[in-house]
């Protein structure tokens, strides 16, 4: 199979988790409207709709996309090229594991030799040459039996992240860069990171697997015997989907899998040398977007439309109206038709708060 940028991999498939509400970019991202169908970068392009395009020369129409029922039209609507029979909609949120679980137990049907390669739709890659060979050793490896992710090169000693430590060099044909994985660790404090850094052997970990589909589900059966029933009784009936669902473990695929995995010495690790961001707050945003001028970050919003005296920072407009920000640094400004944010970078990360408060009052419809 060929695309337009040229030869794919063969008996590779795509899987897109397109799920989560992104509430520390409320009022911007909510559950209705989720970051993944939003233009974050200016680029014309949503998020998810960025991600097909850096997937689609890799593997074609290949390409399975999870979301939520409420979430399927709108995929659908961004994604033409998207076979009807590759959307996939959940029922209801049950993580990662069952989602990304849910496609390769499809897939395994469709093609027992099928490499499953999940990518989150939220996150922004620079560098797509990179991550391209990056995908292909990645596959070389997962051919070989092993679980896969792909380890992003840390910049910083980041709090918000998980860690890959890397062990061995494997020797694979094809994947020179292959490390062998020791262990998964959760999300440490600055001075945790910061010894990880010193030591050259961690990795953020960004949540993206590589693995044969019948190997992730030979595992989760091991570690989830449950799930992995449940899932492979979905894909031998789909129609068992509704009654199915609502019984399969709710966990995230690095506890379900990856974690496991790794101490039983079955996950390899290829080092990440492109440019990567989840988008997890909104001084993450800020870093993503050109400057517009005395430092000031504009998105959605013509630059004329904001008025900046004595001040920096970021807005971010949906209304059209005019945006006036005087004698404050580092500032945040979102406009929504019916919600106003102001917050500063440096407290960004705190923004689900304000969510998590809105739905203990009730107010569901700003959410």
């Amino acid at each position: 199979m060929t695309s337009e940028a040229g030869p794919t991999i063969e008996g590779l498939y795509a899987v897109i988790p397109a799920g989560g509400a992104g509430t520390r970019l409320w009022p911007l991202s909510r559950a209705s409207s989720p970051k993944f169908l939003h233009d974050l970068t200016g680029s014309g392009r949503s998020l998810l709709q960025a991600t097909w395009d850096r997937l689609a020369p890799l593997c074609g129409t290949n390409i399975v996309v999870v979301t939520g029922v409420a979430h399927r039209d709108a995929v659908a609507a961004q994604l033409p090229d998207l076979p009807y029979d590759s959307l996939l909609a959940e029922p209801s949120p049950r993580d990662s594991a069952a989602a990304i679980g849910l496609a390769a137990a499809l897939l395994e049907r469709r093609d027992p030799d099928a490499v499953v390669a999940s990518f989150a739709a939220d996150h922004v890659i620079t560098g797509e040459d990179r991550f391209a060979a990056c995908v292909a050793e990645a596959v070389a490896v997962a051919r070989a039996g092993k679980v896969v992710t792909i380890g992003i090169e840390p910049t910083h000693p980041a709090t918000g992240f998980g860690y890959i430590q890397a062990g061995e060099p494997l020797a694979v044909e094809g994947a020179p860069r292959a490390l062998s994985v020791r262990s998964f660790v959760e999300k440490p404090d600055e001075a945790t990171a910061t010894a990880y850094l010193a030591t050259g052997e961690y990795r953020w970990n960004a949540g993206m697997f590589v693995v044969r589909a019948s190997v992730l589900l030979d595992l989760l059966a091991d570690y989830q015997p449950g799930l992995a029933e449940g899932l492979r009784a979905i894909a031998a009936d789909p129609s068992r989907l509704a009654d199915v669902w609502p019984t399969l473990t709710k966990i995230a695929i690095d506890h379900a899998l990856a974690e496991p995995a790794a101490r039983d010495g079955k996950v390899a690790v290829i080092p990440g040398d492109f440019g990567w961001d989840d988008v997890g707050d909104f001084a993450s945003l800020a870093g993503l977007l050109p400057s517009a001028g005395d430092d000031l970050k504009v998105l959605g919003t013509a630059v004329e439309d904001v008025l900046l005296h004595d001040a920096s920072g970021l807005v971010v407009s949906g209304t059209g109206r005019t945006v006036a920000v005087l004698g404050l640094d580092d500032v945040v400004v979102v406009d929504t038709p019916d919600a106003l944010l102001v917050t500063t970078r440096a407290r960004a990360q705190e923004v689900k708060a304000l969510v998590d408060r809105l739905k203990e009052s009730g107010r569901t419809d700003l959410t």
